[in-house]
């Protein structure tokens, strides 16, 4: 069955593509919010003295602060993280809350802070794609095998981004880093796939394939099952802890593409190329063959 499916390249490769296209699109017309320590403003936690809808404590924000965006980001337990568009000043945010209830975090992030924020978002993300590239090209020698784990790589951080836009995960410094970390992750299997087809040789390639598979496939189910119990406990039982949420939607998003990318795209294509390379040695034998018979 696996021997099936893994001759069916159009299949493999086309699955990953559509994916891609509808991640693509996501973060084209949704967009990425950057959150406040990339864009600037305040956030603040709140704990308050008595229950209030989220309405109620936008209302109230904006009469005493005449703030035209406030956005309540969580709101459990009468524990309510704020975050505003302007930047606003902690004695004024405490009148604001007078009576309310008290503020026991207050952060305000200026332009000039974020605006470099997002350029060194900008140069990590591109530093990391060359050096990975890099690594890639010399570890394989091969260009086919190694654009391939390139381009997994970059389609694992594409979904991953367009699942943030249509969740409105906000692009934020945590965010960065899980982005970063699906790198090292997608890598990680596609080098594993690629070397047991490629540099392997004892069993057939259907048997390679699928012991890397088995492997692979255990390492990214525990790990999203893993994330997913973090994202849980972070959102339910410790919304104020929204940097090991957001880390841990991130990775879940690009963990599930990395299955497809991995196992669909990289091991469409691999098995196409070791096709390509056998049919290639096959011809010069005939050639060879043939010159000798003449």
């Amino acid at each position: 069955m696996l021997e099936k499916f893994m001759d069916n390249y159009k299949l493999l490769i086309i699955v990953p593509i559509i994916v891609a296209i509808i991640a693509f699109s996501s973060l084209a017309t949704i967009g990425i919010e950057p959150g406040i320590d990339l864009k600037g403003g305040t956030m603040a936690e709140v704990n308050l003295n008595k229950d209030m809808s989220s309405p109620e404590i936008t209302s109230l924000l904006h009469t005493s602060l005449h703030i035209d965006e406030v956005k309540i980001i969580t709101n459990n337990n009468r524990h309510v993280t704020v975050e505003l568009s302007d930047n606003v000043e902690i004695g004024q945010f405490k009148e604001a809350l007078e009576g309310v209830g008290t503020v026991s975090s207050f952060n305000t992030v200026g332009p000039v802070l974020s605006e470099e924020a997002m350029g060194q978002v900008y140069w990590a993300i591109l530093f990391a794609f060359i050096f990975m590239a890099i690594t890639v090209i010399l570890v394989f020698k091969q260009i086919v095998p190694a654009l391939a784990v390139i381009l997994s790589a970059f389609l694992d951080i594409l979904f991953a981004a367009g699942g943030m836009a249509a969740l409105k995960v906000p692009l934020s410094i945590a965010s960065v880093g899980a982005l970063l970390m699906l790198i090292g992750y997608s890598v990680d299997t596609d080098i594993m796939l690629t070397t047991r087809l490629l540099k392997r040789k004892n069993g057939t390639e259907v048997e390679r394939a699928s012991e890397a598979m088995k492997t692979g496939l255990t390492m990214s189910f525990a790990a999203i099952a893993a994330m997913i119990v973090l994202y849980v406990v972070t959102v339910y039982t410790m919304p104020q802890a929204r940097t090991l949420s957001e880390i841990s939607i991130v990775l879940i998003l690009g963990l599930i593409a990395d299955i497809l990318n991995t196992w669909f795209l990289n091991l469409g294509i691999l098995r196409k190329y070791i096709d390509y390379q056998r049919n290639k040695k096959q011809a010069k034998k005939d050639k060879l063959k043939n010159k000798v018979v003449s």
